[in-house]
């Protein structure tokens, strides 16, 4: 059996069985690079504060980056007797830097060291997370502008309701992703905060500077209560809360382009690179990639159903239970970056069936409100003209015609008010670039909206950016 770093208090060994049962190094062994980050700089803490030399810091140092690349090459070996990572890595320590990895632990406790480990890693991903959104959002804005001519019938209760551009529609789901990323962003603010010090709960009695481990981690602020420091799940219950929004956003995507992708709409066709076909029926061709986004959405709802279950009655401050909020958050950040990945690399492959959308634009008595609106600006009151229209759309059918395929007289016997130009207010054009409103469906609108996507994700850009540069040279790796 190996050697506990508690076992001093016990008097039989731990059963092979409660071993098995307790460990978590399957799963958190992802956080090797999070939990060698924070020990480094808990290192360099100690040594400015005095309580290790310089010497022993560097020492430690070197070792920790010696497992570090052991990690990274696939050559270290893991043991259920250890528990998890953080164990794994004191205890490969004492092979590089002999008795002076005893003092590694100083001022600290796994409960603070998990919870820092989390939140560097949550900090990473949900980074990760933004620029990728911020790639789809790219990805929806050029499409919008290649398709500015493409007219669609918008929906309300899955029937057809009013004319939209396409490029519109797709600026909605540009819209959705732009509030995640804010949500995801915003997160962040909760995520960067600093644990690290709290101890098992009550701080410690060493002369730690929990401002300088803070500024070498980029944290940018330290946590003020080192009972709730240890126990706090808030910030991974808000990132699965707002992953949970996002995959909603997909899931609404994804059931559009399976209805559009049917026989029945033909809207648009999905590349062959991105369907499946049938093992026994030759001519299908399936859209299993947004079926299958559809069908992941649960399981970030079952991620956050889960941490909210967890938390929901633990006393404070750290319960073993918490162990356990590792795997879902873990399964939540690697299905939403697959949902991401995926939807960017397929979206520009769609083809648009502009003939088809143009078709079902022009059936379905999408002009009515445009009738009632045309009255109204001759001085009916809008309820009147609601009601002659509806009159107008029941003989219509009757007569199995659209409106603007009735005649005039046909027309004015609802109305006298209507004349020779309520054909032109009838068009698709018309009825398009009428819609002037803020936010409306216009031409002007749309174009305007989508140069305002162009110039937000370029300033969003540059802060990805800066991101990416700040994790290439981590203040406590220099």
């Amino acid at each position: 059996m190996t050697e506990k770093p508690w076992d001093g208090r016990f008097s039989e060994e731990t059963d092979n069985a409660v071993e098995a049962f307790t460990s978590s190094i399957e799963i958190d062994r992802h956080l090797y690079q999070h939990d060698i980050d924070g020990s480094i700089a808990h290192c360099r803490m100690l040594a400015k504060a005095g309580i290790i030399t310089q010497d022993e810091s560097l020492t430690l140092i070197d070792g920790l980056e010696k497992i570090r690349s052991e990690i990274t090459a696939g050559s270290f070996e893991f043991s259920d007797s250890l528990e998890d990572i953080h164990m794994h890595i004191e205890d490969r320590l004492a092979a590089h830097a002999g008795n002076i990895s005893q003092k590694l632990h100083t001022a600290r406790s796994r409960n603070d060291q998990v919870a820092l480990d989390v939140r560097l890693y949550l900090r990473a991903e949900s980074r990760k997370i933004i620029h990728g959104l911020l790639q789809l959002r790219k990805v929806l804005v050029d499409m919008a502008g290649r398709y500015i001519d493409v007219v669609i019938p918008g929906y309300t209760h899955l029937q057809r309701a009013q004319l939209v551009l396409f490029s519109h529609h797709l600026m909605a789901y540009y819209e959705m992703f732009a509030r995640d990323s804010q949500r995801f962003a915003d997160g962040l603010k909760r995520i960067n905060v600093m644990p690290l010090g709290s101890a098992a709960l009550a701080g410690t009695t060493y002369p730690i500077d929990r401002e300088y481990t803070a500024s070498l981690l980029d944290f940018h602020t330290v946590s003020e209560n080192s009972l709730d420091s240890v126990s706090d799940r808030d910030f991974v219950i808000e990132f699965l809360a707002a992953a949970s929004l996002c995959m909603v956003h997909f899931s609404r995507f994804s059931e559009e382009l399976v209805l559009w992708s049917s026989s029945e709409f033909k809207f648009i066709e999905l590349s062959d690179a991105f369907s499946t076909g049938s093992s026994i029926m030759p001519q299908k061709k399936n859209p299993d990639v947004p079926e299958l986004v559809r069908g992941k959405t649960g399981r970030v709802f079952g991620s956050l159903i889960a941490i909210l279950s967890l938390m929901k009655s633990l006393p404070l401050a750290y319960n073993r239970d918490m162990q356990e909020d590792k795997e879902p958050l873990f399964d939540a950040v690697k299905t939403l970056h697959a949902c991401i990945d995926i939807y960017t690399r397929m979206l520009p492959n769609i083809t648009v069936n502009k003939f088809e959308m143009g078709m079902a634009a022009s059936k379905g008595y999408l002009n009515a409100t445009d009738m009632a609106d045309y009255l109204v600006c001759r001085g009916m009151p809008f309820r009147q003209a609601h009601g002659c229209v509806g009159q107008a759309v029941g003989y219509a059918l009757g007569k199995k015609k659209e409106l603007h395929e009735l005649t005039l007289d046909e027309l004015r016997s609802f109305s006298e008010l209507i004349d020779e130009d309520i054909f032109e207010a009838l068009t698709t054009r018309q009825m398009i670039e009428r819609r002037q409103s803020f936010g409306g469906t216009s031409t002007k609108n749309v174009k305007a909206a989508i140069d305002r996507a162009v110039k937000r994700i370029d300033e969003e850009g540059l802060e990805v950016l800066t991101w990416q540069l700040n994790v290439l040279t981590p203040s406590c790796r220099t």
